[in-house]
């Protein structure tokens, strides 16, 4: 590996192995450079098939696919770049006609630039397992998706795992947002940055996403790395990050 979005799709991957084995119901299987990844919650890029390999292995990637289909009904197949027709034919033979761009952004951390309210840092701190419930009604509100679409996700040891860190940020007592930080390969990576949408546009994400980086810093991390929206783009973009590839999803 040779590229900083190699290596940030090694950490990547091995960020989901740790997700699956602390969820209650993870499963993740590994087959040449094919991955199989299973959460059960209910979005198609919780349950994946996927070789982030730059010459997918199709074969097993088929293989891990029939898999990861048999155990969710929403589930997805994904690789890096825009997918030859190979990779696409795959998935169509799974049922799975429709494809999303997943864009990687990344940035070392000496590109960073912090710039949210230090006031706004006193909202946030980290929270454990036994706030597991708490914290995912937040990110379902945050993220505004029906209620029990995450299922026990967060649940069991996911909060409490060793290269896991999550957050939540308060307002005058009452949770509004979320974040996660997964650190792995000497790099972070932020996930579930959300905010419920009666306290957006305060600065609240920034502030969630500083934090995240900032505490992954402390813990020996030289970059970072995540998917963005094309809403959050700008924001990431401000702090530092830039496109360092774009990702394909196949889904139902």
């Amino acid at each position: 590996m040779n590229t900083i979005a190699d290596r940030m799709a090694a950490a990547y991957d091995d960020a989901i192995e740790d997700l699956c084995g602390a969820a209650p119901q993870g499963w993740y299987a590994k087959r040449c450079t094919a991955r199989g990844a299973v959460t059960h919650a209910g979005a198609a890029t919780l349950n994946v098939a996927y070789d982030l390999s730059p010459e997918p292995d199709l074969e097993s990637l088929d293989d891990l696919a029939t898999e990861v289909g048999r155990q969710v009904p929403v589930w997805s197949i994904m690789v890096r770049g825009a997918a030859d027709g190979a990779a696409a034919d795959l998935a169509g033979r799974h049922g799975l006609r429709n494809r999303s761009e997943l864009p990687l952004l990344g940035c070392t951390a000496g590109e960073l630039v912090f710039r949210a309210d230090p006031a706004l840092r006193e909202l946030v701190r980290r929270v454990g397992a036994a706030e597991s419930d708490r914290y995912t009604d937040v990110l379902t509100r945050g993220f505004e998706v029906p209620e029990g679409l995450f299922g026990s996700l967060m649940g069991g040891d996911v909060l409490a795992a060793e290269r896991i860190t999550g957050y939540l940020c308060e307002e005058a007592g009452q949770p509004v947002g979320t974040g996660l930080g997964m650190r792995t390969r000497g790099v972070v990576g932020v996930f579930n940055i959300a905010v419920v949408p009666s306290a957006r546009g305060r600065g609240l994400g920034r502030v969630l996403t500083e934090e995240v980086l900032r505490d992954g810093i402390a813990a020996g991390a030289d970059a970072a790395y995540l998917q963005s929206s094309a809403l959050g783009r700008p924001l990431y973009e401000s702090m530092g990050f830039r496109l360092l590839e774009n990702w394909t999803a196949f889904h139902a």
